[in-house]
């Protein structure tokens, strides 16, 4: 008998897999489509790129941002800003949180050779890139079970894996192979959407805090908590408010609050600069805006849409225009059938973080790849009702954004509107 129903639920697990292991599928085949398009881009890679001429998987793991998580793993934090020929504060580590480069760090310190006290110096920084893509990997794997549990139970199954499979083999894909922070934020995000859904608040406290001190945006997640807490109000006569919920909206809200800001205090607390962590971040955009001295919120977008109008040779007036038809875009597309499909949660967090990205980003290249914790609106893409067809030919464009986007950024990468 024991062995009959051992049969039966073995049988069962074959033609109906659970569904961490149908998203596992899809992630790790994500991967696989992933490293080969790794592969063709390093071939193709030309001698003036970013890396030159044939750059090894180890030169892509560690580009661009991956280089400075890689020197706060091994050196730390300098107490003294860097300045510049023109007395500005220059480009430093301070821009980069701690949490991803010191948990990959903690993990290679079970890599031979590059354990405490190790003195080869390469081995150390070889075996911090490897265990820095692991935890990408992985973090980026739980944040596709997370996304489908956000989202299963408003737009069903087959379209939740669905949305899985838009994120996994997105654009943005490579993010979960190199060494950036976005995988695991995105984790740790869709952790706390998923915990605020089901109104498990206890969990919420230390999601904020941990997403805080990982990389920039956690500030959205109080903005959205709030938010809920206004939406939940509003309903209460469909779905009552208890005190102890209100506690914990208050509470959550505020303790997310006083994480986002913690980070700039301490940077600012261990060099002696009360600027250090604004002036650290408007370094990056004086690149763009030489004059750039002061942190004004919102004031990126107008000064992008001038700088591209000089890029692109156009009238400044058209980038005013192109600002105002993505704004409208923007706040017409939480109206749309598919957005509106997805649940409260995942529409509130999309709000809440495009507010963060309007008042603190200056969008340049790299504003694609801040783009990624919108990941749970691929699931409004998802719950359109499209046939499959329709659905296997975005799940082409994704696939062809992904190899474009990685290519153009890492395998060239030589000026500076090609940076990720």
């Amino acid at each position: 008998m024991a062995d009959e129903q051992l049969t039966r639920r073995v049988r069962r697990l074959r033609t109906d897999p659970p569904a961490w292991a149908r998203v596992l599928g899809i992630y790790l085949a994500a991967r696989v489509v992933t490293s080969l398009f790794i592969v063709v881009s390093t071939a193709l890679a030309p001698p003036d790129g970013r890396h030159g001429a044939d750059p090894s998987l180890l030169d892509y793991i560690v580009g661009w941002d991956g280089a400075w998580y890689r020197e706060i793993a091994l050196n730390g934090y300098p107490t003294e800003l860097p300045i510049d020929d023109t007395g500005n504060v220059g480009q430093n580590a301070w821009a980069f949180m701690p949490v991803y480069p010191m948990l990959a760090r903690a993990l290679s310190l079970l890599v031979p050779g590059a354990g405490v006290g190790a003195d080869d110096v390469w081995a150390v920084a070889t075996a911090w890139a490897v265990c820095a893509a692991l935890v990408s990997f992985v973090a980026g794997f739980f944040a596709c079970w997370g996304l489908y549990a956000l989202l299963v139970s408003r737009i069903g199954h087959g379209s939740a894996l669905w949305g899985v499979t838009f994120v996994a083999a997105g654009p943005l894909a490579l993010m979960f192979h190199v060494a950036y922070a976005e995988a695991l934020f995105l984790a740790v995000i869709v952790a706390a959407l998923v915990c605020l859904d089901r109104e498990r608040w206890g969990w919420i406290y230390p999601l904020m805090i941990l997403a805080a001190f990982t990389r920039p945006g956690e500030l959205a997640l109080p903005l959205t908590v709030a938010l809920y807490g206004l939406w939940r109000i509003r309903g209460r006569r469909d779905h009552p408010i208890a005190r102890r919920e209100v506690v914990h909206i208050l509470g959550t809200g505020a303790v997310g609050t006083l994480a986002g800001f913690c980070w700039p205090i301490v940077a600012n607390t261990v060099t002696g600069d009360a600027n250090a962590y604004f002036a650290t971040e408007l370094a990056w955009r004086r690149g763009w805006v030489p004059d750039a001295h002061g942190f004004v919120p919102g004031e990126g977008w107008i000064q992008a849409a001038e700088v591209w109008t000089r890029l692109w040779g156009i009238p400044a007036w058209a980038g005013y225009v192109l600002l105002a038809v993505l704004a409208a875009g923007a706040i017409a597309m939480f109206f749309t059938p598919g957005v509106r499909a997805i649940g409260i949660v995942p529409r509130l967090w999309a709000a809440s973080y495009l507010v963060y990205v309007v008042l603190v980003v200056f969008p340049q290249s790299s504003v694609i790849r801040l783009l990624l914790p919108l990941a749970p609106l691929w699931g409004a893409v998802a719950a359109v009702g499209m046939l499959r067809s329709t659905r296997t030919l975005v799940l082409v464009g994704c696939v062809a954004g992904q190899f474009w986007w990685m290519h153009v950024m890492y395998g060239i990468g030589n000026t500076y509107y090609l940076v990720p």
